[in-house]
């Protein structure tokens, strides 16, 4: 047997709309994460999540909605397992014999700041959107940071 059942009408429909944030409306804060005696991946990981903007409800993934980070005592900043002397970076100039590589007790040595980058950078997308997120994230070999006007609040991770 066939029951017949009028359509509701427009009104009694509820229409979700999706939500698209605007350069505009965006309200960025600063996080200071202190990573001293903290686990690289963790501290890259979270970083990469702020920057994202992944933690806030607005989230679009074709805009820039994060947040500024600084991280601190990047010198200190720990790796697992025998990362320390296996671990490598490399860089090429382009000539040849040009390939160097740093092994992350060797980079600790020259430039902290750029093992903390390099995860980080890692871990954001491939395209200009991520490069403008990247902008976001100052990162300090030592305790002192040039943002104190900011008002930067703690991060536990």
């Amino acid at each position: 047997m066939f029951v017949y059942h009028p359509r509701p009408s427009n009104a009694t429909i509820f229409r979700m709309k999706t939500f698209v944030a605007k350069p505009s409306t965006i309200k960025r804060q600063w996080f200071i994460i202190d990573a001293a005696d903290k686990v690289l991946g963790q501290v890259a990981a979270e970083a990469a999540h702020r920057l994202r903007g992944k933690h806030k409800p607005e989230f679009t993934p074709n805009i820039d909605t994060g947040d500024y980070i600084i991280v601190v005592n990047a010198g200190k900043i720990r790796v697992s397992g025998a990362k320390e002397r296996d671990k490598f970076y490399y860089r090429y100039s382009g000539y040849q014999s040009g390939l160097k590589k740093l092994n992350v007790a060797q980079l600790r040595a020259r430039r902290p700041e750029r093992i903390i980058e390099h995860a980080v950078r890692g871990m954001l997308p491939k395209n200009v959107l991520g490069r403008e997120m990247f902008r976001k994230l100052k990162v300090y070999a030592g305790p002192d940071h040039k943002h104190a006007a900011q008002e930067p609040k703690a991060l536990a991770v």
